[in-house]
């Protein structure tokens, strides 16, 4: 719902994008774009097609690659909405907040690493156009794949909004901003009502078994992160799941991180679906994210070291947070909307 009504306010001002005085060959703008894009339609998913879909008639593939990798960094404020659900206990609070903001930091810390490689080298988009030509696969094929379950949830939340749509005329903006106050509303209900069942649901002794099986492999936590992302075809779905999980205490931070690193790597699978119809060009930009994200996991994963940074710095953050309730307005504002809208005015 939060997904629709955002659509409804804003995605014509992404797919015409191309009507703006925006300089688009400026990796720090596009990636901005990238991050302002997806915040808000609220979906990497649905802001990497549209990238896709503009490859080659609106963007060139070197504009295409730091949007959307700015998508990967804007998806993420949905988990930090989510987790506010937990701010009236801040024990709670501390380990959602926590949850959610390690995928921040995760995608964070992969574009300072590999977005200058990119830059100088060209590495990630040549190797994208290296697998296209091996596979030389015909882009009249097509092929596409729904989720029986986001068409389920979908088919609700398309009914509500045409029932908004009726009450408040066919404008657009007054049942948007109203759908996306229910949704909002019955996020907060929905996630009280899941902390409350979680512990009743999930036995003590359960709890253990999960947590002791997911610390034996991050693979596995990978593995299921991808199965469950290719089916929902949304990342923020599965990462928002675990918010609630790790806030009850069901689930530790540690053995939530390769889930969500999973769902990064899932989430890929919708734009890869979509450029198969559009050409060689998108194929190779939705190529460059699928490298992007593999990369990123390569690089900072199998490394202890390496793999506690984006814990440490989000635990970190969850306690001043959780000391400061106005920090977290301020972290997802500042973060998400003002310093990307900064350097787009600075430096288009």
């Amino acid at each position: 719902m939060i997904g629709k009504g955002a659509k409804a306010l804003n995605r014509d001002r992404v797919e015409n994008a191309e009507d703006s005085n925006f300089d688009l060959s400026h990796p720090l703008v596009g990636l901005s774009l990238g991050i302002l894009g997806t915040v808000l339609v609220q979906s990497s998913s649905v802001s990497t097609t549209t990238i896709v879909s503009m490859v080659g008639s609106v963007l060139t593939i070197p504009e295409a690659v730091p949007m959307v990798i700015g998508a990967n960094i804007g998806t993420t404020v949905t988990n930090t909405i989510v987790s506010v659900g937990h701010v009236s206990r801040d024990a709670e609070f501390r380990r959602a907040f926590a949850a959610a903001t390690i995928h921040d930091f995760f995608n964070l810390l992969a574009t300072i690493i590999l977005l200058p490689i990119e830059l100088m080298t060209g590495f990630i988009s040549k190797s994208a156009v290296y697998v296209v030509e091996t596979l030389n696969l015909d882009p009249e094929s097509g092929a596409e794949f729904k989720s029986p379950i986001k068409s389920a949830v979908g088919s609700v939340s398309k009914g509500i909004h045409g029932v908004l749509k009726d009450l408040f005329g066919p404008g657009g903006t007054v049942p948007a901003v109203i759908l996306m106050l229910l949704a909002l509303l019955l996020i907060f209900v929905c996630l009280a009502l899941i902390t409350k069942n979680m512990r009743h649901l999930i036995a003590d002794r359960l709890e253990a078994s999960m947590n002791s099986v997911l610390a034996k492999s991050g693979l596995l936590g990978l593995g299921i992160g991808i199965v469950l992302t290719i089916a929902v075809q949304s990342s923020s779905i599965t990462t928002s799941i675990l918010v609630p999980m790790c806030g009850a205490g069901v689930l530790r931070l540690s053995n939530a991180y390769p889930i969500i690193l999973g769902a990064n790597l899932g989430t890929t699978t919708t734009a890869l679906l979509a450029s198969i119809v559009r050409g060689p060009a998108g194929l190779t930009v939705a190529v460059v994210h699928l490298l992007f994200n593999t990369l990123g996991i390569v690089l900072l994963y199998p490394i202890p070291a390496a793999r506690r940074i984006p814990m440490i710095l989000a635990e970190k953050l969850a306690e001043i947070a959780t000391r400061r309730k106005i920090f977290v307005l301020a972290y997802m504002v500042g973060v998400f909307l003002l310093l990307p809208a900064l350097i787009v005015l600075i430096l288009s």
